[in-house]
């Protein structure tokens, strides 16, 4: 990524005169733009940010020479926003934005959202429901056979047959749907790169079907040079073939280890080429030294802005990738298991940029990325092998191949520290605490506690049974709570008051009632109540959303127990019993589950004994009419419990 042309791209990165990229005909005129080569369509407004993947692919592209416009979240029910900037030379890029938009549109219950974080001001409703197939849909009525590329996580995260929980069934590969010519899968720069050099060639877009980290539909596949998954037929009917499906889409995201991924739909092939390799530490610096203005394009202004944007704004994004390997998170197929870190160089350049940001006050949010003490490779093999297909680095027992130096991590933190401007330096990003443990020098955990949070610590222990845990690919809840030890000694040594504040996820495939009953146990006998408890979420790409489909764990093959429906609601109550809205789900699990003994005005009680009428307690029963069943007033209850953060915002934790 290294060629002249780019290097006078980025030598223009301080140029008081940097402008967004075009969003309509007058911007075109006047940066002498008379045609794009490429029509970036996102679901997203446009925010000119390393932290959203348009701007970067948009960005990557314009240091090639290419002139790119982009298209942010049109009406997808006329045709006028995709016409305003004309035909494109070369193609069309299509995204649905920085999140799968059904989860963007839908809470974990399916009910609406009422904001949007990545639309003007927060409204809702900007952009249709899985975006990527709509806005496909309309650029082939008005423009034919041109070349269509789609890319970013909806559609990388849905490139094979999956389950889509909010229509309970699966579907197949979202080229086949969207009838795009090529997706993008993973990080895309690399192969967007080569996508537009093609093109640019003059070779056509049927006729790229070869370029790493893409997928394509074919005709015809030569199954015999690659892995074969169950067809999409099969996957839809039979649960076992899902699963197995899922184990070998697992493994598709290595680029140590090439091959190509075949999965048959109908007549045809969805073929997945080897992935591409990780960018080298000077591109992936590179990448960030692209001349962002790191701001919402203007036309937001009157609008109330981009409120996603302040969530990000002064955070610096210093690595990317993830060997945890948490089972309901999709980062494996996605970004991958290979960690990249940029140079300490790069990230006290973007620090610098900031202090000079007039809205800048000296604190850094996070300087982080997926997990944000995840600094290197996992061990010195996967330079040359990637890593292993038989186990995983850190669960549920930690690889003695693992290097868990906080070295190269704490050289920046320490570098960022010292500029003038700053004042602190948080970090806000996961923090793996089982990968610390492994650490026998102490000296990061000992400066993470004294200067990189502010009065808590959030970790994600996400539960505290073993065996649920072990479905979550997480490591035993014992190193947690010697993590928590630790961590308060520390605290003391330094005279801090500082505490730690455990994440949790309910009604995770692999948990019964009564390991949910247990967690809530635990947060009692804490003695604070947790402000953040999701509850999962089956999102396209999980290994637990299989789990979730399928009952079984794909990775072992197992039969897993998956709660579903008012089961879930109880589990989710069971963690907040403390709610007075939780108090009829909260009994009902508790006689479900023997478990009496929790109920009354005794130490260790949960909820108190029921009295005469539950209305009297439950603010939204009083609203119900008296002939109304127990059943009809509880779902009216969980209609109000919007699981808001400190903030105020929905928490909803997509990896």
């Amino acid at each position: 990524m290294n060629d002249d042309r780019q290097k006078s791209r980025f030598d223009q990165k301080n140029n008081k005169d940097t402008v967004f990229l075009p969003m309509s005909k007058s911007e075109m005129n006047a940066q002498g733009i008379d045609q794009c080569d490429f029509i970036l369509v996102t679901g997203d407004a446009y925010v000119d940010h390393p932290s959203f993947g348009a701007a970067i692919i948009g960005r990557v592209l314009q240091s090639r020479g290419f002139a790119v416009g982009v298209i942010a979240q049109p009406n997808w029910r006329e045709n006028a926003d995709f016409k305003k900037l004309g035909v494109p030379r070369l193609g069309f890029l299509v995204t649905a934005g920085n999140l799968d938009s059904m989860v963007n549109h839908f809470t974990v219950n399916k009910k609406r959202r009422h904001e949007d974080v990545y639309a003007p001001g927060g409204k809702a409703g900007l952009r249709p429901d899985r975006a990527t197939i709509v806005y496909c849909g309309k650029i082939r009525e008005l423009y034919g056979d041109i070349p269509l590329i789609i890319g970013g996580i909806e559609a990388s995260l849905r490139r094979f047959a999956h389950y889509d929980y909010w229509q309970e069934k699966v579907r197949r590969p979202i080229l086949f749907d969207s009838r795009a010519d090529l997706l993008v899968y993973g990080m895309g720069e690399l192969a967007m790169i080569e996508i537009a050099q093609g093109l640019e060639a003059g070779i056509p877009v049927d006729q790229l079907t070869h370029i790493k980290g893409t997928a394509v539909i074919q005709k015809e596949a030569d199954v015999n040079d690659g892995v074969v998954l169950p067809a999409t037929e099969a996957v839809m009917t039979d649960p076992m073939a899902y699963a197995k499906a899922t184990a070998l889409i697992y493994q598709s995201n290595n680029a140590h280890d090439p091959k190509t991924y075949f999965q048959q739909s109908g007549n045809r092939y969805l073929c997945q080429n080897p992935p591409q390799l990780p960018l080298s530490q000077e591109a992936f610096d590179d990448l960030y030294d692209l001349p962002f203005t790191y701001n919402w394009h203007p036309a937001y202004d009157e609008l109330g802005g981009i409120p996603g944007l302040e969530e990000v704004k002064f955070s610096i994004t210093a690595n990317r990738g993830c060997y945890g390997n948490c089972t309901f998170c999709a980062l494996a197929i996605h970004q991958g298991k290979y960690v990249q870190m940029r140079s300490r160089e790069s990230i006290v350049r973007e620090a610098s940029r900031m202090t000079k940001d007039p809205n800048f006050k000296g604190y850094i949010h996070d300087i982080g990325g997926p997990t944000a003490n995840f600094s290197h490779l996992a061990c010195k093999k996967q330079e040359t092998r990637g890593y292993c297909s038989n186990r995983e680095c850190l669960a549920p027992e930690p690889c003695k191949s693992i290097d868990p130096s906080h070295k190269l991590y704490l050289e920046t933190l320490r570098a960022v520290r010292k500029l003038p401007g700053i004042k602190k330096v948080f970090i806000r990003s996961g923090i793996r605490y089982d990968y610390m443990a492994l650490d026998k020098d102490k000296t990061f955990f000992k400066e993470l506690v004294e200067h990189h949070i502010s009065g808590q610590l959030r970790v994600a222990p996400e539960h505290v049974s073993d065996e649920v845990l072990r479905h979550m690919g997480k490591p035993a809840f014992k190193v947690y709570e010697k993590f928590a030890r630790d961590f308060k000694q520390i605290d003391q040594q330094l005279g801090k008051n500082q505490f730690i504040l455990p994440y949790f996820i309910t009604g995770h495939p692999g948990c019964t009632l009564q390991e949910a009953i247990k967690l809530a146990e635990y947060i009692r006998d804490m003695g604070f109540f947790p402000e953040q408890v999701q509850d999962f979420y089956p999102t396209p790409g999980s290994v637990a959303t299989a789990m979730y489909y399928t009952g079984i764990n794909p990775l072992t093959l197992e039969v897993v127990y998956v709660p579903k429906g008012r089961e879930k609601n109880m589990q989710r109550a069971l963690v907040q019993y403390q709610k007075r809205d939780n108090y009829l789900l909260v009994y009902e699990a508790l006689t479900k589950a023997y478990r009496e003994d929790l109920i009354g005005s005794g130490k260790k009680a949960l909820i108190p004994e029921k009295v005469k009428s539950s209305n009297r307690q439950n603010p939204q029963a009083k609203k119900a009419s008296s002939s109304q069943s127990v059943q009809t007033k509880q779902s009216k209850i969980n209609q109000k419990d919007k699981s808001r953060g400190k903030n105020g915002k929905k928490i909803n934790r997509i990896h």
